[in-house]
């Protein structure tokens, strides 16, 4: 298992424009935390533009056919986006638990 970070840059206007697509992006995320393929998610504040969204897998594709699949992607709220895998190394759901005095990374 491996951790994989969905990045959304937001499009301007976002927070005018989500009010429509809210629900089914939620439902769409809910959806993919049930399955148990999102961890977490969210969005980074001040500014309001960029998205976070942490998945769980053997590689980026749940990530990117979650992305392609968005309410919020298809209509334009997220202007681009991308997947990048996290090392994760410290803490309990660490995918590569890295504990010191060991080599690693």
């Amino acid at each position: 298992m491996n951790h994989y970070l969905l990045i959304y840059h937001l499009a301007p206007g976002y927070l005018e424009r989500r009010g429509a697509l809210r629900d089914a992006h939620l439902e769409h995320a809910w959806r993919a935390c049930e399955r148990g393929e999102m961890l977490l998610a969210g969005a980074i504040e001040n500014p309001l533009d960029t998205a976070m969204l942490l998945f769980a897998g053997q590689g980026p594709e749940v990530a990117e056919a979650f992305a392609v699949a968005d309410p919020y992607v298809k209509e334009g709220l997220v202007e681009r986006w991308n997947v990048r895998r996290w090392m994760t190394v410290a803490g309990e759901g660490a995918a590569s638990p890295l504990r010191p005095g060991v080599e690693g990374l």
